[in-house]
């Protein structure tokens, strides 16, 4: 690991400069293999293991560099594209991910079919070289700032409903045909889209995976959706958003710099969030309640459980192996360090925790009536933790997949298999 860092440090001294643009910087740190280094080396990356590819990310953020692009195309959909895209998709898609010049959406929940994602009704039919879409997507991080989208739609519907998919990587410039609508959370934010799609198009070269494979693709994307959103799966990301749309590209890169120091991994902002809840146990005289202790020992170990099961996991996949059920626990552990992390911070804060405010100003005029700069982080994370158990699949599903397919439990009955998607009773 020290190898490692030390050539990492050596690239950094001879590449990194804060006046350059946003978009310079990217292209170096993609190109090089350094903004997504768990990836293949013939897929932009490194080829490195889990646990080196976050000793990586916290030492680009310690040396007070900024760091690679986020978001999903980072996190979901290079990964995917790697394993089942060809070399010239890989080339036409997952380098733009890597140096920040496409910021990438995931197109997969319906009003209809969310928990059923296999009974998506989105349609793609066939029109010469290209595909026509009509369809609605809902739940959409990111939408409104999208360059590309991780589509799935259904491309027959006269199979059962697992074998009538495909997986698109489908443009998300075309006014008229995509139509993308904020959907306001109990936060005040709006992370989420629904996305309506008129006469869209896709190219035949968009397919990744192959034509009515895409339930297949889409498993690697849930895969790695539930390997990254589980606990221990994160780490930081710069403080630019990727893409197009966003606009940080033209801009002076030293402008986003974080503070250098310790960098963190963990769901539900791991350390750092551990770190207020000892300032706030402290600050409150809550620190000795043997309860507050007990909590905050819970939530740190739930942290290192999941920290210890993605290394496991990695492991296993360098000796090409799997452990059956882990993502679905890692997703599982990530909903549970939520609602952990959501009730210490009301327990710390005490009445202060029904002070919240959906707007920036609103939240500077609690933090003067108060005294306490911590509150709407706190609150906002609470707000936030009934999330986590729905989007990515929800803990109910999570549950069905570990006992199916690592208990080996009975499915439940149902004709999915041998009727086609036409004919099976459709949601809403």
């Amino acid at each position: 690991m020290s190898d490692l860092l030390a050539e990492l440090d050596t690239w950094l001294d001879a590449n990194w400069s804060p006046d350059l643009t946003v978009a310079e910087w990217w292209q170096r740190l993609g190109t090089s293999g350094w903004a997504a280094p768990a990836l293949p080396t013939k897929a932009y990356g490194k080829g490195l293991s889990r646990n080196e590819a976050i000793a990586v990310a916290q030492r680009i953020v310690q040396r007070g560099v900024v760091g690679a692009p986020g978001g999903l195309g980072m996190l979901l959909a290079a990964p995917t594209i790697a394993v089942h895209g060809t070399q010239e998709q890989i080339d036409t898609y997952v380098l733009p991910i890597v140096t920040g010049q496409a910021a990438w959406c995931q197109l997969f929940s319906e009003p209809g079919a969310g928990s059923d994602l296999a009974g998506l009704g989105t349609r793609a039919v066939k029109d010469g070289e290209e595909w026509v879409v009509n369809g609605q997507k809902v739940w959409t991080s990111g939408g409104q700032v999208a360059d590309m989208g991780m589509l799935i739609a259904r491309s027959n519907p006269d199979v059962p409903k697992h074998q009538g998919i495909t997986w698109y990587a489908f443009d998300m410039h075309q006014p008229g045909a995509v139509d993308i609508r904020p959907l306001k959370e109990m936060t005040g934010h709006a992370m989420f889209n629904e996305v309506f799609l008129s006469d869209a198009s896709v190219p035949d070269s968009g397919i990744i995976g192959g034509t009515h494979n895409g339930w297949a693709v889409a498993n690697t994307t849930l895969m790695f959706e539930r390997t990254g959103l589980g606990a221990g799966g994160h780490s930081a990301a710069a403080l630019c958003i990727p893409g197009t749309i966003a606009g940080d590209l033209p801009k002076r890169v030293g402008d986003f710099l974080r503070e250098a120091g310790p960098a963190t991994a963990g769901g539900a902002g791991s350390s750092d969030t551990q770190k207020l809840f000892l300032r706030l146990a402290r600050a409150n005289g809550m620190v000795n309640d043997p309860i507050v202790r007990q909590d905050i020992v819970r939530l740190h170990t739930l942290h290192e459980v999941g920290r210890m099961l993605a290394l496991r996991m990695k492991a296993h996949a360098a000796v090409g192996r799997e452990i059956a059920g882990a993502p679905n626990i890692a997703k599982l552990s990530m909903s549970e360090i939520n609602r952990q992390s959501r009730d210490l911070g009301l327990k710390l804060l005490g009445a202060s925790g029904m002070l919240h405010s959906y707007t920036t100003a609103g939240r500077g005029v609690i933090e003067a009536a108060t005294g306490n700069p911590s509150i709407a982080h706190v609150t906002e994370l609470a707000l936030f933790a009934q999330g986590p158990p729905i989007y990515g699949g929800t803990d109910q599903v999570q549950r069905n997949i570990i006992g199916e397919r690592a208990l080996g439990l009975p499915k439940e009955p149902n004709e999915d298999k041998v009727k086609t998607w036409a004919e099976l009773p459709k949601n809403g």
